[in-house]
């Protein structure tokens, strides 16, 4: 349920709601909004004298949430939130569209470096790239792990960009931590209960990759178990599913996203490269997800696909993001947004 406050709410009184919530062994998540404050109570409501705490002061109602993500629906948060990255705080979520782009893997100190120059100066916010690489096969690059994460620190430095890269286990969570910005949750991972708490845990950003084949709810439920950890940072990211289809890798459906700007107040972006896995049609993709309302694109690039040592078929030239950039910001600019 959420307990709404009254306009001029004070400090004193929300936490006497607060306190109140508590008595009945629930959860309070606290919403300060531009108008009101709105308490969020999670656990069971069976034993709740719901009329004491709507009798209590600068109370104005207790609405039912009806979505089975509590946290993360637009039940409990209207207003869209705001997500900041990096050692420039970008805000995913914004009126801005955010740009992250990178190679699938971290394979040597030359091919970050030159790879995090070229997509800075095309005017993208982030890096992305693999330290640690949850692969199908056992006898595919797995990454370069520990010191893939420290050359991914060495070209934030250098650049300015949020780093993401992917956690694949609890163990690994702090090291992680310890260099990256934001923490990308993999579609193999999207329901590893035990790593979504420890991310809920962890303080930074968290980009949740779709499940290979979650439903909406499914994939939303995940987010709420990182909010519920008491992280409200998490970025919902689309990058297709699997179907029928064998022309592409997945099939992306780009009707998430003005479906999930329906259901939650969490940033959504889009993921064109493993949604198709083919570079040809990645700008395409772009286009459209800018188009269909994504508050941000994480795209693979690479300086030498073809001897990508990971999915190189999917990942498109530098030359090929910095042409791609002007076309985004018009697609943009004409849905009044920027980047």
């Amino acid at each position: 349920m959420i307990v709404v406050m009254k306009p001029g709410a004070s400090k004193d009184q929300v936490q006497h709601v607060i306190d109140l919530v508590r008595e009945y062994g629930l959860k309070e998540h606290p919403i300060v909004g531009t108008d009101r404050t709105v308490i969020a109570c999670i656990g069971d409501k069976r034993a709740v004298d719901k009329g004491a705490i709507e009798n209590a002061p600068m109370v104005e109602k207790i609405v039912p949430i009806l979505a089975p993500y509590k946290m993360a629906s637009t039940e409990v948060k209207q207003e869209r939130s705001q997500i900041e990255i990096g050692p420039e705080k970008f805000p995913i979520g914004g009126p801005k569209v955010g740009i992250i782009a990178g190679p699938c893997a971290v394979e040597n100190e030359a091919q970050i470096m030159q790879t995090a120059e070229a997509v800075k100066q095309a005017g993208c916010i982030g890096l992305r790239g693999g330290a640690y690489k949850p692969r199908t096969s056992p006898y595919s690059f797995q990454g370069l792990r520990e010191e893939g994460l420290k050359l991914l620190a060495k070209a934030r430095d250098a650049t300015g960009l949020a780093v993401v890269t992917e956690v694949i286990s609890v163990e690994t969570m702090d090291l992680v931590c310890e260099h990256a910005d934001v923490l990308q949750i993999g579609a193999r991972n999207m329901q590893n209960y035990p790593l979504l708490e420890a991310a809920g845990e962890a303080g930074k950003p968290v980009l949740l990759k779709r499940g290979l084949s979650s439903t909406l709810n499914e994939w939303l439920l995940a987010a709420e178990y990182i909010i519920n950890g008491g992280n409200k940072n998490v970025i919902l990211c689309e990058r297709g599913i699997r179907t029928y289809e064998d022309y592409c890798r997945n099939t992306l459906p780009l009707t998430a996203v003005p479906e999930l700007n329906e259901r939650t107040h969490l940033p959504v972006v889009v993921d064109p490269s493993h949604g198709t896995g083919h570079a040809h049609l990645v700008p395409a993709m772009c286009r459209a997800a800018v188009a269909a309302g994504a508050d941000g694109l994480i795209v693979e690039v690479h300086h030498d696909p073809e001897h990508a040592m990971s999915d190189g078929a999917q990942s498109i030239t530098p030359a090929a993001m910095v042409g791609l950039m002007p076309v985004l910001n018009r697609m943009a600019t004409a849905i009044g947004r920027d980047m």
